[in-house]
């Protein structure tokens, strides 16, 4: 969830923006020159980034593409988003602290950020000239939505007994990987079905 930090018509620019953010307690996104304060994240909103950030270390160990969790920023124009993790490949940018050239993009949806990660990020991210799929993860029930540069952003679900192949990096995924220890209802149907009578 996002809290808008500066005032209404009160816009600040990139350098100041990046300046304090270095020394800030809590991370803001810059979203049209306007600041705006991120909320913590549930437990299950962590077990599946985390979740997804493991897979995706482990399978670039010793690989020229680095993943990256929630504390780096993306750049896309004069705006800056934290995703909940990324995939780099080639990183011209210099700074320690944001990208500009992700090659996926993965955000954990809640009730509070589905909209914006739905609309605005999502026009957003679609513009960053490196990006090959981004990633939308369901944390209140099971759902991965995928939309992929090669197949013009059309979107594809995955669901509970998916396979879901992330194909600008060759890694494949099970659904109930990305979801381990989730606690959701869908989660919870699941294994009570794998469980013996």
């Amino acid at each position: 969830m996002l809290a808008k930090k500066n005032s209404q018509n009160e816009t600040i620019s990139v350098d100041a923006y990046l300046e304090s953010e270095s020394v800030a307690e809590i991370k803001h996104e810059l979203i049209d020159g306007k600041i705006y304060a991120m909320a913590g994240a549930s437990k299950n909103h962590q077990r599946i980034a985390g979740n997804f950030y493991a897979g995706l270390r482990n399978h670039l160990v010793n690989q020229p593409c680095e993943a990256f969790g929630s504390d780096i920023k993306v750049k896309v124009g004069d705006n800056f988003f934290y995703p909940d993790a990324m995939v780099v490949c080639n990183d011209d940018e210099e700074n320690d602290y944001y990208t500009d050239s992700p090659v996926i993009i993965i955000e954990v949806l809640s009730k509070s950020t589905r909209k914006n990660d739905k609309t605005s990020k999502l026009i957003a991210y679609l513009n960053i000239p490196s990006l090959q799929e981004y990633v939308m993860i369901e944390q209140d029930f099971v759902g991965i939505e995928i939309l992929r540069k090669k197949d013009h952003w059309s979107p594809r679900n995955y669901f509970l007994g998916d396979e879901v192949n992330f194909e600008s990096i060759n890694l494949t995924l099970k659904v109930e990987e990305i979801y381990q220890r989730v606690n959701n209802e869908d989660m919870l149907e699941w294994l009570a079905s794998k469980q013996p009578i």
